[in-house]
């Protein structure tokens, strides 16, 4: 019979990727020295390091500055997630071999990685409630640490009123009053034409046009003038105060100011929180104003109602205790919005984008403040009869 040759069909070895040869793991003792070389273009596929590792388990990590070429942000992202396996794999990592250059470039990218991460829900609620109590209790220091600074400031200037930058608050002055006239005035008069509007229509139902005048002029002078006056503020000049002093800060400028022993509460704070104090009355007054002039207006065309008459109604519903009111909320509001722009921006990261984060947490915490502030003084001044 005729031999059946039998053939064995042999699986072909799986191919080994090449290891990269911009990276060299060694071993010492206990460490595993990671050397760096060769050259790293972010055009080009970076190494991942659980490939590198291939199964190993160290015990100590410590990457060495080899001989490297040329190096861009890939480079970067590498260490970076190097240093992010050790953290996560509780394992001590070593850079103290690594440029300063580097290791600078490594830390901003590890406070933008912190700032964007999301919430761990892996975190049971207990610990979830905890690390919240804590962060709400470490901001409330934080601020209250400011507060105390600007109080101690604010006494120490009216014991030595000639030691104030009076220049530097006569800019702020400018910078917040007078060029904010336009935007001021356009808001108001518009709020006083639809508060006139709005009023209108529920007054000729019972034939009482007149009391438009009541109405728009003892909102504008007790609520409204102050209010959006100081949301006009906190959008304007609280975001150019946060954004100012954050980019002070990024460019090193108030460390230069403690180092030569200067504390910034009273070089940049003091100056801004004053102007702001000062020129919130006189912005809400010119609003007062405005908004009754536009109410005028809208009284002249709609309701036939002269100038004159209007002007003297208005003059019967209001009185100075309304207008006191009015500048207590004005003063107090413009005291808040420096502040929340001054914390935020003294506080801001020393990045373009940590700045513009400072900004917009500037501008809402103002907002927050004096929603709160006018609650509290609504019910204050209910209290004692104004």
């Amino acid at each position: 019979m005729p031999r059946v040759r039998s053939t064995c069909l042999q699986m072909p070895e799986p191919i080994t990727p090449p290891a990269d040869t911009r990276v060299h793991l060694r071993t010492a003792g206990e460490w595993l020295l990671v050397e760096l070389q060769g050259a790293w273009r972010i055009t080009e596929t970076r190494p991942s390091w659980p490939t590198l590792l291939a199964g190993r388990d160290p015990v100590r990590v410590k990457l060495v500055w080899g001989r490297l070429a040329d190096w861009d942000t890939a480079l970067l992202l590498f260490v970076f997630e190097v240093r992010e396996w050790c953290r996560t794999s509780n394992v001590p990592c070593d850079l103290s071999a690594l440029p300063e250059a580097l290791q600078k470039l490594l830390r901003q990218l590890e406070v933008v990685n912190e700032t964007a991460m999301p919430i761990d829900r892996s975190r049971d609620f207990l610990t979830m409630v905890g690390l919240a109590a804590q962060d709400v209790w470490a901001k409330t220091k934080e601020i209250s640490t400011f507060v105390g600074e600007c109080v101690i400031s604010a006494t120490s200037l009216a014991k030595k009123p000639q030691k104030f930058r009076w220049r530097d608050c006569l800019d702020e002055m400018q910078q917040c009053g007078a060029m904010a006239l336009p935007i001021v005035s356009l808001i108001s008069l518009l709020v006083g034409i639809i508060m006139a509007y709005q009023s209108a229509v529920l007054m000729r139902q019972f034939g009482a046009d007149i009391y438009v005048a009541d109405a728009v002029g003892l909102v504008m002078v007790r609520e409204m003038g102050a209010m959006m006056t100081a949301i006009i503020l906190a959008g304007r000049t609280g975001a150019a105060f946060a954004a100012t002093l954050g980019n002070m800060k990024a460019g090193e400028e108030i460390d230069a100011l403690q180092t030569l022993g200067i504390r910034p509460v009273d070089f940049l704070v003091m100056p801004r929180l004053v102007a702001l104090g000062v020129m919130m009355p006189l912005l809400a007054l010119y609003a007062n104003g405005l908004g009754i002039f536009g109410g005028m207006l809208v009284s002249r065309g709609l309701l036939n109602i002269p100038p004159t008459a209007y002007w003297v109604e208005t003059q019967t519903a209001i009185d100075m205790s309304d207008i006191t009111t009015g500048l207590i909320k004005a003063a107090a509001f413009g005291v808040l919005v420096g502040l929340a722009g001054c914390h935020r921006g003294l506080r801001a990261e020393r990045s373009a984008a940590g700045v513009g984060r400072a900004t917009t947490s500037a501008v809402v915490m103002g907002l927050l403040l004096i929603i709160v502030a006018d609650a509290l003084f609504a019910v204050i001044f209910n209290i004692f009869g104004w």
